[in-house]
């Protein structure tokens, strides 16, 4: 899919030697970190940069076990521009408050600087390696917006109606089809319906993103996080149900609302996708898995074809050294499936199963294109501990933990200070029994799941005083796919 005018691809190239030459020809290693809402990216990155920092234990990252990882710092950004990831609020907010972070709302970076002894003689007679390594924040929604710059108005419309018109959205876009239903898209443009238009869509779609729905497919995705933006007219339109042939009369709620979705490319999506998006080196994409599993089979499958689209937008490949310069590309893409200390360990390599089922198309067309994917079930900041209980002479795998204020289970409200033993069910041992139609007669698997959310883990404090780094799972093997290669 062709996301770029020659016009963009000049500029991308001209700001990749913007930052080569700021860099003084020691380029630094770009990683995205992104995932739709509530999937773990603030938490990721903080307890990424806490085990770098603090010399976490990483016993599959090979720097760290090789004991050629000397030390990791924050350093200045290059990019004045963009807001800086507020790394130590965030670790004070996991390790004093006990509380997990914000979500996403908008774009930040932060760098950090790791030293390290090379693995090889010649490396290490040269003395110590560094790297630079820059990791860009963002919501997982502003991916699902880069399609947009290949489709026309008509084209948004058909597919985004076609998908609210599904018996598992029809509930949630009754007020806003009834809407749309009684437009002329033909007749004179009136602000007061087109914004009443947009208003019901963006309900619609948070709505369709959050509570028990958890669907995945939900561009524009800055309408669920407008930011300063907000209120504007490139953020206020909504699809329209058109004609199929046919141009858009002048003047008419057709060319008004057309006018402002060519306005929302030109001002929020090509902007991210030229200044930041195309100058990765490496991507992170964080699924929860779990909260679809919650949602059942309709999340499900709404959730694989939203990571077929997100993988559609990356730019996978391998370039020379004048390539990577000039033009990046994305040679390794991570997918992870976060929230894993939700599961006991059994249920781990079962986790990585289903994701890697949601993955399975996708994946395949990137692997062609030159870019190495990985699929993990991981937890950043490790919330549980595992334990066995003994429940009606069987014996339950279970983890224990002390889950957030609010949460709910058979009737019982927690107040964030008690601590629990939860048997959290099975996950099914193929993950294709989850995707069977209702109406197939194949047997099904029946999602019988409890997953709360749990507070964050008190920091281990060692006999004298010193605190350990957040406990993780997985995390060192995330590392050593993304960055060890480069530590080498």
């Amino acid at each position: 899919m062709k996301f770029t005018t020659l016009t963009d691809e000049a500029r991308i190239a001209f700001d990749n030697m913007a930052d080569y030459a700021v860099s003084l020809g020691a380029p630094p290693l770009r990683l995205g970190v992104t995932g739709l809402s509530r999937a773990g990216k603030t938490v990721f990155i903080t307890a990424l940069v806490h085990n770098l920092i603090h010399g976490g234990r990483l016993p599959m990252f090979g720097p760290w076990r090789g004991r050629r990882l000397i030390g990791a710092e924050l350093t200045p950004q290059i990019h004045a521009d963009v807001p800086t990831f507020d790394y130590r609020g965030h670790v004070r907010k996991l390790t004093d408050a006990r509380l997990w972070p914000e979500s996403t709302r908008q774009i930040s970076e932060l760098r950090l600087s790791i030293a390290y002894e090379s693995a090889t003689f010649l490396g290490r007679t040269l003395g110590r390696g560094r790297l630079d390594l820059d990791i860009v924040d963002y919501p997982g929604e502003w991916l699902l917006d880069l399609p947009l710059l290949a489709k026309d108005y008509r084209t948004f419309s058909a597919e985004t109606i076609s998908r609210a018109r599904d018996p598992r959205r029809t509930a949630i876009a009754a007020d806003w089809l009834g809407h749309i239903a009684a437009l002329d898209p033909t007749g004179p443009a009136d602000d007061e319906a087109a914004g009443r238009a947009h208003e019901l869509f963006a309900d619609y779609l948070r709505t369709a993103r959050s509570g028990e729905l958890a669907l995945s497919m939900v561009p524009p995705g800055r309408f669920l996080s407008p930011g300063d933006l907000a209120g504007s007219p490139a953020l206020t339109f909504s699809p329209l149900d058109l004609p199929t042939d046919g141009v858009a009369p002048r003047d008419s709620l057709w060319a008004f609302m057309e006018s402002r979705y060519e306005a929302y490319k030109d001002i929020v999506v090509r902007p991210f996708f030229r200044t930041h998006f195309a100058r990765l080196d490496r991507q992170v994409v964080l699924v929860d898995v779990l909260a679809a599993l919650n949602g059942g089979r309709a999340s499900l499958v709404d959730l694989e074809v939203a990571l077929g689209d997100i993988l559609a937008c990356f730019r996978p490949g391998r370039s020379s050294w004048l390539g990577q310069i000039v033009n990046r590309r994305i040679d390794r893409i991570l997918f992870a499936a976060t929230k894993a200390d939700h599961l006991n360990t059994a249920g781990h390599d079962r986790l990585e199963l289903l994701l890697r089922r949601l993955l399975d198309g996708a994946i395949g067309r990137a692997a062609f294109s030159g870019a190495e994917v990985d699929v993990r079930a991981i937890a950043a900041v490790r919330a549980t501990r595992e334990a066995t209980v003994r429940s009606d002479g069987r014996t339950l795998p279970c983890i224990v933990g002390v889950p957030l204020p609010g949460e709910m289970l058979d009737g019982q409200v927690y107040d964030g200070r008690e601590e629990i033993a939860l048997f959290p069910g099975d996950l099914p041992e193929s993950p294709q029994s989850l995707f069977v139609e209702p109406e197939s007669g194949l047997p099904a698997a029946t999602i019988d799941n409890r997953f709360l959310r749990f507070r964050p883990p008190p920091v281990e404090v060692t006999a004298e005083g010193v605190s350990l780094s957040l406990p993780h799972i997985r995390l060192d093997r995330a590392l050593d796919f993304l960055i060890g290669d480069h530590l080498a």
